[in-house]
């Protein structure tokens, strides 16, 4: 007589979810009405060996279009470790709504040989079919999911259009009513000043100065849920916010588009002109004051490979400036055959301050300044030479970066570049007179 093989006992565990916390708190809620489905699914399968695990793994108020879920979280580690080997839930979508996500759910089951159910939808990810039929429905919700988000996004997009307040940190010199912005006259006060102040004194670092001597800080609000932001002292970051913000003059911005908005205006037109052409001017000198006070360490000594000459250049994004040191073939356009057309200046830069430090550790170095000071000392002590040289590393960092320019054009004879690195070729003399100077500013330190 044949013996039936003993059922495997299979062990299912119940995953549920709901976006919002909404009737949580109910007695009998969605959480447990999706629980209840699979429980009844499960005890139907009793007869294939399924049985309940004693755990609930309930995720409440929590969205589909992520894996950072406390329940699922928890669901995941048991699988890997091993407690788990059936997974039903109420519908797929309850697990999630990103096709991305999902597959990486899917590996992880499949790695541990754990099996997914949905109750409402008939199929299970151990057939092909049920795979199929998993990836065609996922890629629906996905995309119920984007249009969902893409509906939002539009009708955000037309409300600003129409001028409307969409939330958010009200701005100072007005209140929030009936999500509408109205002025708050003493507030709005304070902002005409600021505006005034900046058109008289040019400068917005005196001015955060003079407003934060006089206390004033940003916008103070209540949020809808009673929550009570105090607002801050006013620095130059907050007051450049409200020295550009466009909704003084009456506008709704969307994107850097602006709209007429159905606000009251606090700062007339004239006015936010001639503030936007001191602030464009204040940046242009700033742009200036930054290229002259940061010269290029290497101008006239870097070449690129064949004995091109390269020539200091920048560009600007997003308001950073980019320095670079480019080949003079590249500039005239005829630099098919160079192998290397432009460095970034700051690399190259450090590259040969690292370099010109090396050297002068080295004995070889050392030697041939100690050579050449005797000529001028024949008593000098080597000792001295060791010392005021090798004191230049520390004193770099202290430097201004025109005393850090002097230094280099003292020190480096040539820098040439190649596809594979560089090679720094040294001013003996310079070396000489490095030391000197560095000796008779250590004697003048120890008087």
């Amino acid at each position: 007589m044949k013996v039936p093989a003993a059922l495997r006992k299979l062990r299912c565990a119940v995953y549920t979810r709901v976006s919002t916390d909404e009737r949580l708190d109910m007695e009998f809620n969605s959480l447990d009405a999706q629980r209840e489905a699979a429980q009844a699914y499960i005890e139907s399968q009793k007869h294939e060996g399924w049985t309940l695990v004693g755990d609930r793994y309930d995720d409440g108020g929590f969205s589909g279009g992520s894996l950072e879920r406390p329940a699922l979280q928890r669901l995941l580690r048991d699988v890997e470790v091993g407690r788990i080997d059936v997974i039903v839930v109420y519908k797929v979508d309850r697990l999630s709504r990103s096709l991305t996500d999902f597959a990486r759910i899917v590996e992880i089951f499949e790695r541990h040989q754990v099996s997914f159910v949905s109750v409402t939808q008939a199929f299970n990810t151990t057939s092909s079919m049920g795979r199929l039929t998993l990836n065609i429905l996922l890629s629906f919700a996905q995309f119920e999911r984007e249009v969902i988000g893409e509906r939002i996004r539009d009708k955000f997009a037309a409300s600003r259009a129409r001028g409307m307040w969409m939330g958010g940190i009200p701005p100072l010199g007005y209140d929030v009513r009936e999500r509408k912005l109205v002025v708050n006259e003493a507030e709005a006060e304070l902002v005409r000043t600021i505006f005034a102040r900046f058109l008289k004194l040019g400068s917005a670092t005196e001015l955060a100065r003079e407003l934060r001597r006089q206390g004033r800080t940003t916008k103070s609000w209540v949020t809808q849920d009673g929550r009570q932001h105090i607002g801050k002292l006013l620095d130059k970051g907050a007051l450049y916010k409200i020295l550009h913000n466009r909704v003084y003059l009456g506008e709704a911005v969307h994107k850097g588009t602006s709209y007429a908005g159905e606000h009251q205006a606090i700062v007339d037109a004239a006015t936010w002109e001639k503030v936007r052409a001191i602030l464009a001017g204040n940046a242009r000198h700033r742009g200036n004051m930054t290229r002259a006070q940061t010269p290029a360490l290497l101008k006239g000594l870097i070449f690129a490979p064949g004995g091109r000459a390269m020539t200091p250049s920048h560009t600007r994004k997003a308001g950073r400036l980019y320095r670079y040191y480019v080949s003079m073939d590249a500039i005239r356009g005829s630099s098919e055959d160079c192998p290397v057309r432009s460095v970034p200046a700051a690399e190259i830069e450090d590259a040969v301050i690292a370099q010109v430090r090396h050297l002068l550790q080295t004995p070889e170095v050392i030697a041939r300044v100690w050579a050449a000071a005797r000529q001028d000392e024949p008593r000098l002590p080597e000792r001295e030479v060791i010392k005021a040289v090798t004191a230049f590393a520390p004193l770099w960092d202290e430097l201004f970066p025109v005393e850090q320019a002097r230094i280099i054009r003292l020190l480096v004879k040539r820098v040439d570049v190649a596809p594979d690195g560089i090679r720094v070729q040294l001013r003996v003399a310079g070396l000489h007179t490095l030391a000197q100077q560095l000796m008779a500013s250590g004697k003048a330190r120890a008087a």
